[in-house]
């Protein structure tokens, strides 16, 4: 077998997910510590905005932004066949990612304005890259990833304007939603796939398109609700509703039948965690739990887990490998699910605060420490099959 090719800097920058994966990765390991260094020792950081609300933006926007720019930039370059971004164009627009986090940390250098405006440049340059390449190629049905993600941008915008307000809340929606539908492409069709290959029965997999479309309307439903700070009454049963609904739609998937591939059953065990959230969502409605319960469910737990997996899978294809994950990482899906569980457990008092944030916080770090160990290289180096890219 041939020695791998060596790293370079400049490689990630021969197709988006390499920049953005790596990102997303880098501000994982260095937000998550800055926060508890915030909340425990009473670090203030110059940043734009009050330590909790940057910790909100950091996650929901800065990381989050990355990992999509990362998947969706590579994804639409081959639904569409187009020539991929990269060179100087991509890294441009990966400086203006990296300029808004740098903007937001050190946010009273800079006049309020410039802070907000960099931070809020970066989304609408990724959907003009990627709706230019999909209207032309007339992929219609990929429109839905394009309003999505503006939705989300709005919640940005709102949250700028009013950090205390309802914004982080509804962005996590458009989080979940985002996730509904890139996971509803991509889980049930690899796992299809995967049963075919090994001599199982790929129609095991079901996917109902009405039920499809349920799910999301379900979610999006909720969008208003929440902005507009509906009562429990009307709140709890559609929350429970949406959970319901996702929950049917991804056990029809059958997700048990591919627990001997990590590949997988770590995007159902993702997707698994929305349903979940919608439940919490719908119990603190109710004031039966605190609110950041879901949220955390749906960040840590979802959020958290999915970008892991996705990633995992995107940089081994995209650069020529087997599908074949490295060993080291099945124990980065554990802790990145058990971190979930920790912190969700502490926003319920079921374990102590301050134990259970930061065993969450460890848990985190080990998960996404381990991606960086391992895939570094395969993110830095040219494709192992020598094709460009």
């Amino acid at each position: 077998m041939p020695s791998p090719p060596p790293a370079r800097f400049r490689q990630l920058f021969a197709y988006p997910f390499r920049a953005f994966f790596a990102s997303a990765v880098l501000l994982a390991l260095l937000a998550i510590p800055a926060w508890l260094a915030m909340l425990l020792a009473g670090w203030q950081p110059p940043t734009l905005l009050p330590g909790l609300y940057w910790h909100q933006h950091e996650m929901l926007f800065g990381f989050l932004n990355a990992a999509i720019a990362g998947f969706l930039l590579t994804a639409v370059c081959v639904w569409t066949g187009t020539e991929r971004l990269h060179g100087a164009p991509l890294l441009a627009l990966w400086s203006v990612w990296a300029a808004g986090r740098l903007a937001l940390l050190a946010g009273e250098v800079l006049p309020a304005w410039l802070a907000h405006g960099i931070d809020l440049a970066f989304v609408p340059l990724v959907m003009l890259d990627a709706g230019r390449r999909i209207w032309r190629a007339r992929q219609h049905r990929q429109l839905v990833l394009m309003l999505v993600l503006g939705a989300l941008w709005l919640m940005d915008l709102g949250f700028h304007l009013q950090p205390g307000g309802p914004y982080a809340r509804g962005a996590m929606l458009m989080a979940m939603l985002l996730m509904l539908v890139i996971g509803g492409r991509i889980t049930p069709a690899f796992s299809a796939n995967w049963l075919r290959l090994n001599g199982a029965d790929p129609d095991a997999v079901r996917v109902l398109p009405w039920l499809e479309r349920l799910t999301l309307l379900s979610v999006l439903a909720l969008l208003p609700l929440v902005l507009l700070r509906a009562p429990a009454a009307l709140l709890a049963p559609a929350a429970l509703a949406a959970a319901l609904i996702s929950g049917a739609r991804l056990a029809l998937w059958s997700g048990w039948l591919i627990r001997r591939e990590p590949l997988l059953w770590i995007l159902h065990l993702s997707l698994a965690w929305i349903p979940l959230a919608l439940t919490l969502l719908a119990a603190s409605a109710l004031g039966w739990v605190a609110p950041t319960a879901w949220l955390h469910a749906a960040g840590a737990g979802a959020m958290g887990s999915l970008i892991l997996g996705v990633m995992s899978r995107v940089a081994l294809g995209h650069t020529g490998r087997p599908l074949v994950l490295p060993p080291t990482i099945v124990w980065a899906f554990v802790a990145a699910l058990l971190g979930a569980a920790l912190r969700v457990s502490a926003a319920l008092h079921w374990l102590p605060w301050t134990l259970g944030v930061g065993a969450s916080a460890a848990l985190w770090l080990l998960a996404y420490g381990l991606f960086a160990l391992r895939y570094w290289r395969i993110l830095a180096s040219p494709r192992f099959d020598g094709k460009p890219g």
